[in-house]
């Protein structure tokens, strides 16, 4: 399986792994799944570690998310231009971006986040 983090999901697999449903966890942990973190979701962070909402240090953040064998995910045009053709369904600009990526690299997105739900994108959490 080709799986790729919410920001939220790589946050608790790196700090708190026992936030996750068991289900995520042991498909992080599987070595036969290939694990994505998008340039969106550092981004996210460090957006929001900048602007106090958030306490971390995304060098950090992405540093450990290598050392467990997950994979960088750039943002490319492609995935942008994916991003233009989506339903309004959701209106965060980095949750948008993981959609299309996750549709336009055939991923299943880790999340909790419902508002996922409605652009069948396929979902690996409940």
């Amino acid at each position: 399986m080709r799986l790729l983090l919410d920001t939220h999901a790589l946050l608790w697999a790196l700090a708190r792994p026992d936030r996750l449903p068991a289900r995520a966890s042991g498909a992080l942990r599987d070595p036969s799944n290939d694990v994505f973190v998008s340039a969106a979701s550092t981004w996210e962070i460090a957006i929001k570690a900048a602007l106090g909402k958030l306490d971390g240090d995304v060098a950090a953040i992405a540093a450990e998310a290598r050392s467990l064998g997950f994979t960088d995910l750039p943002v490319t045009i492609a995935h942008t231009l994916r991003v233009r053709d989506l339903e309004p369904h959701h209106r965060d600009p980095f949750d948008r971006i993981l959609v299309a990526q996750a549709l336009d690299e055939g991923l299943t997105l880790v999340t909790h986040d419902e508002a996922f739900d409605a652009y069948r994108v396929p979902i690996l959490w409940r």
